[in-house]
C-alpha cells in the first residue's frame, strides 16, 4: 500500500464553484505560473505518485457555494486517477481544507471522527471542539481550537484490516500583522503556544488509538520542527516532538525517519519537503514541514518513505517532466509511504 501527503498552493484557485478545474491561460495564484499549468503539474505529480491513499493539505474549498469532494473527484476523473473517491472532515474558513482521495478498489474510508462534541464532557475533546489548557501560566484554562481541525479517517481495505490515519495542517505561527519588533515577538510566542497546546491536543488523541491497539498513521503539514522555530527554546521541544510521543513508553510513539535524523542533529545536512522563496534576501528557503507518523506495529510492515524532492530525490531529478511538474505544482513537494498492510 503506498499512501501520501501533498500540500496543494492554492490548490481552491483553479475550480469554479461547481467544482470545474480551470484549465486555461489565466495567471493561478502561484507567482508566474499559469492555471493550466498548475493544473497539468499536480495531474502529473499525482500520476507519478500513484497513491493508494492521498491526504491533500489545503484542498479546494468547502462551503455553501463551494464542494471539496466534487472538485477533487473531477480533478482525479480528469487526469484519469486510480485514487478517485474523495472525502472530507469538518469544513473549516480558511479556503484550505483536509480532504482524503483514495482508490475504492483498494479500500474504503469514512471520516470517523473520536471524542465527545458536548463541551465540558469528560475524555479527549473532539477535535472540531474546544481544548481547555493554561496556555501561559495564570492558573486559568484557556479555550485552544483547530482553524482546521484534523481528519480522522478509518480506512478498510478489502481482505478486512483497518487502519487509523489522521491528517492534520497545524496553524502557521508567523507573526502576520504585527507592527514593530516586540509586537511581532508577542505574536510570535502566543502562536507558538497555541500550537503547542494544539500538538498536546492531538497528542491525546493519538495516545488513545495507541493505547487500545490501533494501527495508526498520523501525515500532513505540521508548520514545524525541531529546531525550525526561534521561539522553542522557551518551550523546550517543539510540537513534531510532543505529536510522535518523545519521552514516552516506546510502544506509545510515532516514527518518522526524517523527524527522526532532524531530532538527533543540529547542523549538518537535513531533509526538506517544502521550498520558499524569500524576498527580502531574494534567495529560497527549504525546510522539513511535512511528516509521515506510523505506530510502532507498523514498523514490521517493510516502511519505505520518500519525499519526492525534484533536487534531492534522483528519480525526480532525471526525469524532466516530473522536475519541472513539482516546482510548477506547488511550494511543497509529497511525501509518500510503501508498506505492506
Amino acid at each position: 500500500m503506498r499512501i501520501a501527503t501533498y500540500n496543494v498552493e492554492w490548490f481552491n484557485a483553479l475550480f469554479d464553484d461547481q467544482g470545474r478545474p480551470y484549465d486555461d491561460a489565466a495567471w493561478s495564484a502561484r507567482y508566474n505560473v499559469r492555471r493550466g499549468d498548475q493544473l497539468a503539474a499536480i495531474g502529473i505529480v499525482f500520476t507519478a505518485l500513484d497513491a493508494d491513499v492521498v491526504l491533500v493539505v489545503e484542498a479546494p474549498d468547502q462551503n455553501g457555494r463551494r464542494s471539496t469532494v466534487k472538485a477533487l473527484e473531477n480533478f482525479a476523473k480528469l487526469m484519469q486517477l486510480r485514487a478517485r473517491r474523495a472525502v472530507i472532515g469538518f469544513a473549516n474558513e480558511t479556503q484550505q481544507e483536509l480532504a482524503l482521495l483514495y482508490d475504492p478498489d483498494v479500500v474504503s474510508a469514512r471520516h470517523d471522527p473520536q471524542g465527545d462534541p458536548t463541551p465540558g464532557a469528560s475524555g479527549v475533546p473532539r477535535l472540531d471542539g474546544v481544548f481547555r489548557i493554561d496556555l501561559d501560566i495564570d492558573d486559568r484554562a484557556d479555550r485552544v481550537q483547530f482553524s482546521k481541525p484534523p481528519l480522522e479517517i478509518e480506512l478498510i481495505t478489502k481482505p478486512g484490516r483497518v487502519l487509523r490515519l489522521i491528517g492534520a495542517h497545524l496553524k502557521s505561527k508567523a507573526p502576520h500583522g504585527a507592527i514593530g519588533r516586540d509586537e511581532a515577538i508577542r505574536i510570535g510566542i502566543a502562536n507558538r503556544r497555541k500550537q503547542l497546546a494544539q500538538a498536546v491536543w492531538l497528542r491525546q488523541r493519538i495516545a488513545e488509538h495507541l493505547e487500545t491497539g490501533d494501527s495508526l498513521v498520523v501525515l500532513g503539514d505540521l508548520n514545524d520542527g525541531p529546531g525550525l522555530d526561534e521561539y522553542e527554546h522557551l518551550f523546550g521541544r517543539s510540537s513534531v516532538e510532543i505529536i510522535m510521543g518523545e519521552g514516552q513508553d516506546a510502544a506509545l510513539t510515532l516514527y518518522d525517519p526524517h523527524a527522526r535524523d532532524a531530532l538527533s542533529r543540529r547542523f549538518g545536512a537535513v531533509h526538506a519537503t517544502a521550498r520558499f522563496y524569500l524576498r527580502d534576501q531574494r534567495c529560497y528557503m527549504q525546510a522539513l514541514l511535512d511528516y509521515i507518523l506510523i505506530s510502532q506495529d507498523l514498523m514490521g510492515r517493510r516502511p519505505v518513505w520518500r519525499i519526492w524532492h525534484p533536487f534531492d530525490d534522483p528519480e525526480c531529478w532525471d526525469n524532466r517532466d516530473l522536475r519541472e511538474a513539482l516546482l510548477a505544482a506547488s511550494d511543497h513537494f509529497p511525501v509518500s509511504l510503501d508498506f505492506d498492510f
